[in-house]
């Protein structure tokens, strides 16, 4: 059985034929907003009547988060949602984000041409600050947010670096953490100033903006929620 949130509830999706899309933002929706909890047991057949749908979109979108590593399949136990991001591992990631974000920015900014430039600012205006504190609402700046780092390493010219970054789904993750903490305008105030010094063509600026949004989110924003979430573990391997 899955575990839910005290409150969290979710009806059935619209009586019309519908899209594995659906069923997989649905579900998605659910465990960012924790309403299958970090570690439970994800029931498909219980999903599935909670949706009303059959099992077969839902077996398709757990295939889906499973490789957004949003949830692990179990031999003999089928699916469990992924524990919230430790500080060990989130340590790691952004260590390997230091690696990798700060060059990429720099080298966008001595490379990036003028359709490059024009994708940079369409992008900053594609997205606005949340209006309250929900999933629904951040989840715009979660696919912003990956939309501009993604774009960021893409006018770096080195595919490598995108599809590495692309692999570790990272924003995801972060946003499990503190989607729900009121920062969204702070995080566009770092991309604006990554933008500004990229559009200016600055690589020491841009490489410093970046750095400067990693630290930042990592060791301000993140470290201190993931703490709060329960050290190495939030639940028992065995249960």
């Amino acid at each position: 059985m899955s575990s839910a949130a005290p409150g969290a509830t979710v009806g059935p999706l619209p009586r019309r034929q519908m899209l594995a899309d659906d069923v997989h933002e649905a579900i998605k929706a659910l465990i960012m907003e924790n309403a299958i909890a970090p570690g439970a047991r994800v029931s498909i057949d219980g999903l599935a009547r909670q949706l009303g749908v059959s099992p077969t979109p839902v077996r398709e979108a757990l295939a889906r988060l499973e490789s957004a590593e949003l949830v692990v399949k179990e031999p003999l136990r089928g699916y469990r949602t992924t524990p919230l991001l430790t500080r060990e591992q989130l340590d790691d990631l952004y260590q390997f984000r230091l690696l990798i974000e700060p060059w990429a920015a720099g080298r966008a900014a001595e490379q990036a041409d003028d359709g490059g430039r024009d994708r940079l600012e369409a992008e900053m205006r594609s997205c606005a600050t949340p209006a309250d504190d929900t999933y629904d609402s951040y989840k715009a700046l979660a696919a912003h947010d990956t939309r501009f780092h993604v774009l960021v390493a893409e006018l770096a010219g080195s595919t490598q670096v995108r599809r590495a970054f692309e692999r570790t789904h990272c924003h995801l993750h972060i946003f499990r953490l503190h989607y729900d903490r009121g920062l969204g305008e702070q995080t566009l105030s770092e991309h604006r100033r990554i933008t500004r010094a990229i559009l200016d063509r600055d690589p020491t600026a841009a490489e410093a903006a970046m750095r400067d949004h990693l630290e930042t989110a990592c060791y301000e924003r993140l470290r201190p929620v993931s703490e709060e979430a329960g050290g190495p573990t939030r639940v028992d391997p065995q249960g």
